[in-house]
């Protein structure tokens, strides 16, 4: 299995979501399955199922993050070169044809969160940019076109 790189603050809201999952969710649904289960037989009860199901999805969703979890190697632990757009860098990029200058955060898909200005290194923009250095222009293909950046700065 892959490694799945997580900034510190990622891998502590995965684990944060897993432990209400296991604690405050588990026992939300097991009162439903109680409260269904006592409405009587649960051979036809829509309510009982339904909170059966719930249940189930919660344990798959536990299972699924346990599993992302056993992967995770947190960025600031790695020796990742600091002069290239890699995953846990910030790039500050100039749009060539607007003139505009922004940043963004390269993640993973987990972490991502474009109103945050966290972008996955996996996105069309982060593959795009992926291994390019500061004075770099890049042309980078999107559904909407084409956009022409240049790396001004990378920072971690």
């Amino acid at each position: 299995m892959a490694d799945l790189y997580l900034t510190r603050e990622g891998y502590e809201k995965l684990m944060h979501e897993l432990e209400d999952l296991k604690t405050t969710r588990r026992r939300e649904l097991s009162r439903a399955v109680a409260q269904a289960r006592a409405h009587g037989d649960i051979s036809e009860n829509a309510e009982y199922d339904a909170a059966k199901d719930a249940q189930a999805l919660n344990e798959k969703k536990i299972a699924e993050l346990e599993g992302k979890l056993s992967q995770v190697r947190i960025i600031e632990n790695e020796n990742i070169p600091a002069d290239q757009v890699l995953i846990g860098a910030t790039v500050l990029l100039k749009d060539l044809a607007s003139e505009e200058e922004f940043s963004y955060t390269f993640v993973s898909e987990e972490e991502s969160d474009y109103a945050q200005g966290k972008i996955s290194i996996s996105s069309p923009i982060g593959s795009g940019l992926f291994g390019h250095k500061v004075g770099e222009t890049v042309e980078i293909k999107v559904p909407a076109g084409i956009l022409k950046y240049k790396i001004i700065k990378i920072s971690r």
